[in-house]
């Protein structure tokens, strides 16, 4: 294992001291760790192309390399920048890129991380990326990435095993809201209708609304739980809503919204009067380790309606909760934001069923129950 203070001074020792990325469990001792000692010196990004976008003006104003850290699942949205922008073919951009690998071959993990992780290393060969698996001998690792970067202006890659890093905890997130996600999620679902369509986002929201209906006896063929593809739920939920009579609900959160927040302005574009809206702000990457995200910051419902969501509502209390849900219920293309404290029960699990038998099931629902079109 690797201590993680003294991974970020030797970093810093190679002139390595400008951070930016998306969390990742793998990477959140790091995370926190250079959230609490590179304070100015870091920005958590939308999504990972953004990061290496950040690192490229960062190499241009500097004359140095960045670290962009990522989980491997996001390698996928850095693959253009990296290739059209950062490639020596191109600009020639260094920056050192920290790659948690979920899914490695070997370890037990969660099905949307597998195929990834197998082809990790080689997605990075393909594309050129010198590569190395981060080791107890980091230091002299760290050494030769900085040396060739600064030779050949380029970017470089370090794999992160899970349990690569000590234990370096986020301090203890305010409760500035009433409610949690979890009890917000049961206040949103009891006042759904009973042939509506549920999609969740990636994270600690799927898993709290499987656990719930579960808990109530629901069923789960009504859900559509996005484990994997971070940010695309409401273009999933859009695609669902424009073939189909009954109502569909987007339940996203913070992160995954500004990860492709351009698709906001795409689903007001075409969606139809049974497609609604539902953003749970905590302010965080929270299954990921609690790196905050600019969800307090910024206006989420005044940019929901610049891209055209003809109602928006916003609640903190369970009251608020109600009357808006209410609302929405009647409101053609409408959309609601609550915001909530972080945290999740300590004994919250994941779903029993696979993701192939969650699609299957919902596709027998749709097919079944409805009059769709």
């Amino acid at each position: 294992m690797i201590d993680t203070n003294a991974f970020l001074a030797c970093l810093r020792a190679n002139e390595l001291d400008f951070f930016t990325g998306v969390p990742d469990s793998l990477l959140q001792d790091f995370c926190a760790c250079v959230q609490e000692n590179a304070r100015g010196r870091t920005v958590t990004a939308a999504n990972e192309g953004n990061a290496v976008g950040i690192a490229a003006g960062y190499h241009l104003a500097t004359g140095r390399a960045a670290v962009v850290y990522m989980q491997n699942s996001g390698i996928g949205n850095a693959v253009n920048p990296l290739l059209s922008l950062a490639d020596e073919a191109v600009y020639g951009i260094p920056m050192l890129l920290l790659i948690g690998w979920r899914g490695e071959p070997g370890v037990p993990d969660e099905p949307q991380h597998k195929k990834q992780g197998a082809l990790t290393p080689a997605l990075l060969e393909t594309m050129g990326i010198r590569t190395e698996i981060l080791s107890d001998d980091y230091r002299e690792q760290v050494r030769a990435c900085a040396r060739y970067m600064k030779e050949q202006s380029r970017p470089c890659a370090l794999i992160v095993k899970k349990g690569t890093f000590s234990r370096c905890p986020y301090p203890d997130a305010a409760k500035p809201f009433p409610l949690t996600r979890e009890q917000a999620l049961t206040l949103i679902t009891e006042q759904m209708g009973e042939r509506d369509i549920v999609v969740t986002t990636t994270g600690k929201t799927s898993r709290e609304l499987y656990e719930l209906r579960a808990r109530t006896g629901a069923g789960h063929g009504h859900d559509f739980l996005t484990v994997g593809s971070m940010g695309h739920s409401s273009s999933i939920a859009l695609g669902l809503s424009l073939f189909t009579d009954r109502c569909v609900w987007c339940i996203d959160g913070d992160g995954a919204f500004l990860m492709h927040m351009g698709a906001a302005a795409v689903n007001a574009a075409h969606m139809g009067d049974n497609y609604r809206c539902i953003i749970i702000n905590n302010g965080a990457h929270e299954s990921v380790g609690g790196q905050a995200t600019v969800g307090f910051w910024i206006d989420m419902a005044a940019i929901l309606r610049g891209c055209g969501f003809a109602h928006v509502h916003t609640a903190k209390t369970e009251a608020e909760i109600a009357e808006s849900m209410a609302a929405l219920r009647m409101q053609p293309k409408s959309a609601l934001v609550i915001y909530v404290q972080q945290g999740s029960r300590k004994d919250l699990g994941r779903p029993q069923t696979t993701p192939a038998e969650n699609k299957q099931l919902l596709m027998e629902t749709i097919r079944n129950e409805s009059t769709d079109l």
